[in-house]
């Protein structure tokens, strides 16, 4: 039996930083800001591998 509390990490964090990133990288590329396409493509990446590392580690 999985510990409670992995559904946060495997289904909430993900989908809030992917929507946070997705906001970066189209406000990024539309207004020539880098640093904040930079951010939000750093932030997608996290929220692509933040699953893997945690559950890991906690299952």
């Amino acid at each position: 039996m999985a510990i409670m509390g992995t559904t946060i990490f495997s289904h909430i964090l993900p989908v809030i930083f992917g929507f946070f990133a997705l906001i970066l990288v189209i406000s990024g590329s539309l207004e020539d800001n880098n640093p904040k396409l930079g951010l939000g493509i750093a932030l997608f990446v996290i929220a692509c591998v933040f699953p893997y590392l945690v559950l890991s580690v906690l299952i």
